[in-house]
């Protein structure tokens, strides 16, 4: 059975790592690049919260500056208006003196970029000057995701010669929670299953 598996996509746990082996060791191991996103998105927000603290003294509030800009802060550049733009800007000139947030806005992109690229080698050299820049940089959430991406720089990588990703495994999942959801609980396992194949079955 686990002869037939030629490649697993996985988040960046260290136990699902560890609980490839000894059966799927022969299997080309992906790092998800939904959750390799996630986690520089991780960093930044932990940036952000921290300084925002540090500025202010409590959590953030509706007018805070860097509370307003946050959900610009986690989407990507490309999909952020001018507008959006102006506002984040304003937004750290405000409330980021040392240019932490900042810093960790940048790192988050140069992780987006490089999956942005379907060429291995150049996502290669976009992921190890990533990792270089932020294991050289003085902010601690930063070096810390310099760390991690170093330690998954293989399994990162796989994804641009396999094209492998928990994309569809997850959209799997959450119909199976949806057929659940509007089934308020089954006793008959049987009757579960079919409901299941019928939402996710084909025409």
């Amino acid at each position: 059975m686990f002869a037939k598996i030629a490649v697993v996509a996985t988040d960046l746990a260290e136990s699902y790592r560890a609980g490839l082996s000894p059966h799927l060791d022969h299997c080309t191991r992906v790092a998800d690049p939904f959750h390799v996103v996630r986690v520089a998105n991780r960093c930044m927000d932990s940036v952000r919260r921290r300084v925002q603290n540090q500025q202010l003294g409590h959590r953030g509030r509706k007018r805070d500056p860097l509370f307003k800009i946050r959900k610009i802060l986690l989407a990507g550049s490309e999909r952020v208006t001018p507008g959006g733009t102006d506002r984040m800007l304003l937004g750290l000139r405000a409330g980021d003196p040392n240019d932490e947030i900042l810093g960790a806005w940048l790192a988050k992109e140069s992780v987006r970029d490089m999956f942005l690229t379907d060429d291995p080698t150049e996502a290669a050299v976009l992921l190890d000057k990533t990792i270089a820049g932020c294991r050289a940089d003085t902010v601690a959430e930063i070096r810390a995701l310099g760390g991690t991406l170093k330690r998954w720089r293989t399994e990162i990588l796989a994804h641009h010669t396999t094209g492998a990703s928990n994309g569809p495994t997850e959209g799997l999942n959450l119909l199976v929670k949806d057929v659940k959801r509007c089934g308020r609980g089954f006793e008959n396992f049987e009757h579960y299953r079919l409901r299941v194949l019928l939402r996710a079955g084909k025409p």
